[in-house]
């Protein structure tokens, strides 16, 4: 009866021996079977996926902050633009008027000679004559002084219509230049000669001018020089 036992147990040990064998066994090719399976799943698969995602964020998202990058340097466009308005602008707007006087319109006055008429018509002057006033039509004008004189040098008639006054600077050639007022003082300048009939048509010629400067500028009295020389000093070569 022992000896079954024995047996039994030498069989059970022998099978207990080949159970182990069998787990101590299987271990040794496990190893060989992981290393092996590393090897397809490391297959560069792997790190070609890690290569991807680093292609991603690539220099190509770089560039996407360069981008804004340029659009940054779009404000020194436009920068650069407001110097480029300032030329249209500019612009400031009208130009002021030399004198600063607003535009408005009415009659000039000019002023004729009444040959032998003694003062009854108008102020005194010369060989016994008067200087009678006349209105033009109404005219647009900013200083009324040098359109008064361009009308009257602007003249080349003798006869003033069928009024019976006449015109002495009719034949002259005379520019009106400037003028400026100084308290109750006009000062004209005119450039050119005159061309007169005679020694009458001297002061008739200065008054003329004076009388029609004055009511232009509401002075009281003129002062009138002619190519940079006062009016009596020129005429008086005449």
């Amino acid at each position: 009866m022992t000896k079954p036992r024995l047996s039994a147990l030498s069989v059970l040990g022998l099978s207990g021996l080949m159970v182990l064998t069998a787990c101590f066994g299987p271990p040794s090719p496990g190893p060989t079977t992981s290393s092996a399976a590393p090897s397809p799943t490391a297959s560069s698969a792997g790190p070609t996926t890690t290569a991807s995602p680093t292609t991603t964020p690539a220099p190509t998202m770089t560039a996407t902050p360069t981008t804004p990058g340029s659009t940054s340097a779009a404000p020194t466009t436009p920068a650069a633009a407001p110097p480029s308005s300032a030329p249209a602008s500019p612009p400031p707007t009208q130009e002021p008027t030399p004198t600063g006087l607003p535009e408005q319109t009415g009659p000039l006055t000019i002023y004729y000679v009444a040959v032998g008429d003694n003062g009854v018509s108008g102020p005194k002057i010369g060989c016994g004559d008067s200087l009678v006033a006349t209105t033009t039509a109404p005219v647009r004008f900013t200083d009324q002084v040098g359109p008064s004189v361009g009308t009257l040098l602007a003249n080349k008639s003798r006869d003033v219509g069928l009024s019976g006054l006449i015109n002495v600077l009719y034949q002259s050639n005379l520019t009106y230049l400037g003028g400026e007022l100084n308290g109750s003082t006009i000062t004209i300048w005119l450039s050119g000669q005159f061309m007169l009939a005679g020694v009458c048509d001297i002061p008739r010629a200065k008054a003329q001018l004076e009388y029609t400067a004055m009511a232009a500028s509401g002075a009281t009295s003129a002062q009138v020089f002619v190519n940079g020389r006062p009016i009596d000093e020129v005429l008086s070569l005449k």
